[in-house]
């Protein structure tokens, strides 16, 4: 049986009307269930893609589409993130509704007080070259830290953490979204300040990391033709790597194998990064049949009969994204 809203029906109601696109049979709210929460904040990160869509075509407060994303699951829009650039939203702070929760009989129990929600590229409409500029800004040099949207974004996050203390935040982000949280949470996490992190098909692929597997197999081939002329080195000797950071901050990864641009995650790292393997949490939806674009989008991450359980991969590009944060420890 379908969805019915307010009494309509899903066939009078717009393509991208949360009865139409957003998840059906939504259980009771349950917090602590990562498939319930991965819905949930997916939904969110849609309802910024909307923000920007409703502002472009001027839609009204009676007809905008964004809100129902949000108050569905007790949340209410309390900030948008603008790029000054060119004055599009890319960003949103959504707090928990306390009024609205209550008026239902439902109580917060593990759901964050605040999450910030960054969108990822726009296909179409007046944004378009300037988040297309973003992504070449990722692809070439791996790091958005000069982006006014970093800027806006990192501000945005201090104030929540600050507010509410980052144990009751997270961060969440899609494609070039997930970029931008995933750099903004690891800034934080430098500070010692750890903020949950959800990323929905990052990108794992720029010049930067091809460039870096290069230099990396380069040197993994010198040294094994040094060390058919070298004595023994004793264990140890050259130390370890030492993450206590990231037994506070592991973000959790989305990732779809059929998607090009993010299925490098799942790629198990190389023997020689022994001693510095990170076990990243990864969402992954093995299929490979989905066509590119449903690969790489948000909708299949609310889906009804998707149940996933975290796996642990020893992620190579993972730990070289995060190294800044570890040290070396003596022997």
């Amino acid at each position: 049986m379908g969805k019915s809203y307010g009494g309509v029906t899903p066939e009078e109601h717009h393509p991208i009307d949360f009865a139409v696109s957003g998840p059906c049979n939504l259980p009771s709210p349950n917090w602590e269930d990562c498939n319930y929460r991965r819905r949930a904040i997916a939904c969110f990160i849609e309802a910024v893609y909307l923000l920007e869509r409703d502002r472009q075509e001027k839609r009204t407060v009676e007809n905008e589409r964004a809100p129902t994303r949000w108050k569905v699951f007790d949340y209410k829009l309390t900030r948008t993130l603008v790029d000054d650039k060119d004055g599009s939203i890319i960003g949103a702070v959504l707090e928990w509704d306390t009024c609205a929760a209550l008026l239902k009989f439902r109580f917060r129990g593990g759901a964050p007080k605040a999450v910030l929600a960054l969108r990822g590229t726009l296909l179409k409409g007046q944004t378009f070259w300037r988040d297309l500029k973003e992504d070449l800004r990722f692809a070439m040099v791996e790091s958005l830290e000069k982006s006014v949207r970093f800027g806006v974004a990192l501000e945005s996050l201090e104030s929540l953490v600050s507010r509410f203390k980052s144990c009751n935040v997270c961060v969440a982000g899609h494609s070039l979204g997930a970029a931008f949280a995933f750099q903004v949470g690891k800034k934080l996490a430098k500070k010692e300040v750890f903020v949950e992190t959800h990323l929905f098909n990052p990108p794992s692929v720029s010049l930067a990391i091809i460039w870096r597997g290069i230099t990396e197999k380069a040197r993994d081939a010198l040294k094994k033709f040094k060390g058919k002329f070298s004595s023994n080195r004793p264990n140890g000797e050259e130390g370890s790597e030492v993450c206590a950071a990231l037994k506070n901050w592991a973000p959790l990864l989305y990732v779809n194998e059929g998607d090009l641009i993010c299925s490098r995650y799942t790629a198990p790292a190389g023997t020689s990064d022994a001693q510095a393997h990170i076990g990243a949490k990864v969402f992954v939806i093995s299929n490979d049949e989905h066509k590119f674009r449903e690969a790489h989008g948000l909708k299949q991450w609310w889906n009804d009969d998707l149940q996933l359980q975290p796996q642990i991969y020893n992620s190579k590009i993972l730990y070289n994204q995060v190294k800044p944060l570890c040290r070396t420890a003596p022997s």
